[in-house]
């Protein structure tokens, strides 16, 4: 299952019934799990440890050193988890001493072709980056989220769950959970209900997100006086407490 042309070094670690492709490049110190298929073309850089059932697609790189002037050569790692797509051209790479030496994504997620992960960049599971999404240092990108295509977060911001970013729209900001955003720089444009429905979120809760939005951005009110009308809103909605943690921990300010 391994192609002959394939260059693997002797210090990878490969489980027994992974595929890969012609003219791969595994480098040292390399771990890919069971069912995991590699495309031709690819190149997996040291430190970098791959779950179970991915698929990694022709000329991706995977785990290459950050594209970062402070970097001199530390061990830094990238780790991915189980049943990702990442599709052709991709480009991942490993993390910073500057910041915590890891660049990790999660599970279930799908990134189409050239789409970007920077250095230190944490995804949650379920995600989906559209054609040419790309991502900054040091961002993080929770459940669900998706970006559309070209759609781009800039150096250290952070997207909630279930969040969307529309066809090219680029954030300076946090994008908090739920918010739909569109345009450059991006704004909000409503709530995502098409994606919370499909998740099974009920009625009731989207109700009570809407109220929150309205709240936030509807209302003319100051982020703190804002604040006060989510904790009352909370109390009867958990996933109104998860907005108001969201924007509690923003140390760049939301989108607004």
């Amino acid at each position: 299952m391994i192609h002959p042309s394939a260059i693997i070094d002797s210090s990878a670690r490969i489980a027994p019934n992974v595929e890969i492709g012609p003219w791969t490049w595994i480098g040292p110190e390399v771990e890919i799990g069971e069912g995991t298929w590699i495309g031709p073309n690819v190149v997996i850089k040291a430190l970098t440890k791959i779950g179970k059932d991915n698929k990694i697609f022709q000329f991706a790189s995977v785990g290459e050193d950050p594209q970062d002037k402070k970097y001199n050569g530390e061990r830094t790692y990238l780790e991915i988890g189980d049943r990702n797509v990442i599709r052709e051209n991709c480009t991942i790479n490993r993390g910073t001493a500057q910041d915590k030496s890891l660049t990790r994504i999660g599970n279930d997620n799908l990134l189409m072709a050239y789409v970007h992960v920077a250095h230190d960049c944490i995804i949650g599971n379920h995600t989906i980056f559209a054609n040419n999404a790309s991502l900054a240092g040091h961002v993080i990108v929770e459940d669900y989220a998706i970006l559309s295509g070209f759609a781009g977060l800039s150096q250290g911001c952070r997207m909630g769950a279930h969040s969307f970013a529309s066809m090219g729209s680029m954030a300076d900001k946090d994008i908090p959970p739920y918010v739909k955003v569109a345009g450059y720089y991006a704004e909000p444009f409503g709530l995502n209900t098409v994606g919370m429905k499909r998740r099974g979120f009920s009625e009731e809760t989207i109700l009570y997100l809407r109220r929150a939005y309205k709240t936030i951005y509807r209302k003319g009110l100051t982020l703190k006086q804002a604040m006060v009308e989510l904790g009352e809103l909370a109390l009867s909605c958990g996933e109104v407490q998860i907005f108001i943690d969201f924007i509690d921990g923003s140390n760049r300010g939301i989108v607004r």
